[in-house]
């Protein structure tokens, strides 16, 4: 493995770091409603346990209502039930073939507790991305222990890894601060 590879390497993992938070983010429900809310519920088709949006159609009517339309006719319970049971704190309610799911108001003690969840959740994810920096100085290092590298080779991809980390920090902070914007937003 070169050098550039370890810059290569530590960079893509950063960017997977980033697409994990963002993920985890569009799962936290915000005053506005969001199909991906329902990305983390499951139903029962035919023994599986698969996700909604591999058994319904998941769209918006509205900035408050999120639709559900399932392919089959016999899953509108099962699909019920399972928004339901979820602890996402929503009331489905089915209207002929489609089942609405409307997003109540937000208290303002709910909106301070999720401002908290997503502050820690960028934590994490400023800790993943300054581990694979470690990660990935530790290798240089070793490069330049085992005489495979220069140590100013080490210094500049130091360096370089040093920019990639704070771009991805610095992305990190500012998906926080949009995502607590929208959810402060009454």
């Amino acid at each position: 493995m070169s050098i550039m590879d370890i810059k290569k390497n530590a960079e893509s993992k950063m960017d997977a770091s980033i697409e994990a938070f963002k993920h985890n983010l569009a799962k936290i429900r915000t005053g506005r409603a969001n199909p991906a809310i329902l990305d983390t519920v499951h139903v029962d088709y035919y023994g599986a346990s698969m996700p909604i949006s591999q058994v319904a159609n998941v769209s918006l009517l509205d900035s408050r209502t999120v639709s559900v339309q399932p392919w089959e006719k016999g899953l509108m319970a099962k699909i019920e039930k399972a928004i339901r049971d979820s602890d996402l704190g929503l009331n489905p309610s089915s209207m002929g073939d489609l089942i609405r799911v409307p997003m109540p108001p937000m208290s303002e003690e709910r909106r301070k507790e999720l401002t908290k969840l997503i502050k820690n959740e960028g934590e994490n994810a400023k800790v993943a991305v300054r581990n694979m920096r470690r990660d990935a100085n530790d290798a240089i290092k070793k490069m330049v222990k085992d005489k495979l590298a220069s140590e100013d080779d080490q210094k500049r991809i130091e360096a370089e890894v040093q920019k990639v980390t704070d771009k991805h920090i610095t992305e990190i902070d500012q998906l926080v601060v949009a995502k607590e914007q929208d959810i402060m937003a009454v």
